[in-house]
């Protein structure tokens, strides 16, 4: 079974396109709603329902199409797995909540737009030195900073009375010594996640209590850190406007409404780019090795059939011959054709599609039984950055050689919906192929012999 032979593969998304779209009229009202397509018939053009982005997150396909496949790729490929990190994190911890017991969750009320709007952020008002001057050494005088010094009992070192001299010395020389190890820890940026998630809202001008008697308060400092904090491990690509309400939002509750519209852009970015672009890839069953000797392979045999043709012509041969020319005129224009669109003609013959890089030592049959994957990792809400160039299975695979790597070890394609694209995509290039070649061998019959030997 093959889909229409009008069929299309997803076109490739570019980032700028998915942020304009997002902020368009497209843009969805809740999260979890299917995106609607150019048709408007709630799919992405290209991308059958069978591997629509719901069936992938609910994990109802099969190799290479999977969750963890997924994550390979906004690993190694895209270079954007946070999106999807986080937007697995925030499904359980919406699970999660909603799970707990209603006691707990009046405790974090539910976050509305209106009290966006209505709660915002006021910002600080200046003050001159004159009136600044009449209230100082009362409880009216101005604060310009949560951190004001002299004011914040916590900016300053503990001491004893004065009489004590030698316990204040003491604790002047303890103070001094944490204070270098602070500033050698902040050099070397190996801060705490409730570090972090302070100075995440001191930059937005925020005042943040991370001790309250909300839920899932401490794991929300963590996200906040390793996800909205700039400089944070997995940091997502977020507006200032849309990193500015968030953190609004949390200083108030820790209810899941309170990320709707961070997961609204992630959600976004996820099935309007990286989800069509992932299929798109996918359907590719070769490296780009194999695909650009597959080329060259298509070129070659055109290249043969024309020549074989010439001879032809110039013998004495009758003009029947001339119509074999066409058995290499086919093949190598569907080879061609086929390559073009990221195919091998060979392994899909076999439904087979090459190892990912970071499949290859992952496998018993290598050398080494070690695995390099980090998907495993990956999946790990809080864990370190996205970063691979350092795994060792990067420098084994450069040192493998041009002709090892066209020929790599080959997998069978699970998935049923991919292999009927593929079997889509060949039919067209079989297709495509003869009309092409009929045209060519037209043209080489009706041209007159020329009888030279």
């Amino acid at each position: 079974m093959v889909y229409s032979l009008g069929y299309r593969r997803p076109p490739h998304v570019t980032a700028d396109s998915a942020r304009a779209s997002l902020y368009g009229d497209e843009k969805p009202k809740s999260v979890g709603e299917s995106t609607i397509g150019s048709q408007g018939s709630g799919v992405i053009s290209g991308i059958p329902e069978a591997l629509s982005f719901d069936r992938i997150i609910s994990g109802g396909t099969c190799p290479p199409c999977t969750t963890r496949d997924f994550m390979n790729y906004l690993i190694y490929i895209e270079h954007a797995a946070e999106n999807l990190q986080f937007f697995l994190w925030y499904k359980d911890y919406a699970k999660r909540f909603t799970s707990l017991p209603s006691s707990e969750q009046s405790l974090a009320p539910m976050w509305t737009e209106d009290e966006t709007e209505n709660k915002e952020h006021k910002p600080k008002q200046n003050i001159s030195p004159e009136t600044a001057a009449v209230f100082k050494g009362t409880d009216f005088a101005p604060v310009t900073s949560v951190n004001e010094v002299g004011k914040n009992p916590f900016n300053t070192p503990p001491r004893t009375p004065r009489g004590d001299n030698e316990s204040m010395a003491a604790s002047e020389a303890a103070w001094s010594e944490g204070a270098s190890t602070l500033n050698v820890s902040r050099t070397t940026g190996q801060q705490s996640h409730h570090k972090q998630a302070a100075d995440a809202f001191e930059t937005a001008d925020l005042k943040w209590q991370p001790f309250t008697i909300q839920p899932f308060r401490e794991e929300i400092a963590r996200i906040i850190a390793s996800y909205v904090a700039d400089g944070g491990p997995r940091q997502l690509n977020l507006s200032s406007k849309e990193r500015q309400a968030l953190l609004h939002a949390l200083t108030n509750t820790t209810h899941p409404s309170a990320f709707r519209k961070v997961v609204h852009t992630v959600e976004w970015s996820l099935r309007h780019q990286a989800h069509p672009n992932f299929i798109r890839w996918t359907i590719c069953n070769g490296n780009r090795p194999r695909v650009v000797f597959a080329r060259g392979l298509g070129v070659a045999t055109i290249s043969l059939g024309i020549i074989a043709a010439i001879i032809i012509i110039l013998s004495g041969a009758g003009r029947a011959w001339r119509a074999f020319t066409a058995i290499l005129f086919v093949i190598g224009i569907a080879t061609l054709i086929a390559a073009w669109k990221g195919m091998c003609v060979v392994l899909h013959g076999m439904h087979h599609r090459h190892l990912r890089p970071w499949e290859l030592f992952a496998s018993p049959d290598d050398e080494s039984s070690t695995s390099y994957d980090m998907s495993q990792s990956s999946f790990d809400t809080l864990g370190t950055s996205n970063s691979y160039e350092d795994e060792p299975w990067v420098a084994r695979y450069d040192k493998r050689n041009l002709v090892r790597k066209v020929f790599d070890r080959e997998v069978w394609i699970q998935e049923p919906a991919l292999r009927q694209i593929q079997d889509t995509i060949f039919l067209q290039a079989m297709g495509g192929a003869l009309l092409i070649s009929a045209v060519c061998v037209g043209i080489f019959v009706a041209i007159p012999g020329v009888n030279l030997f």
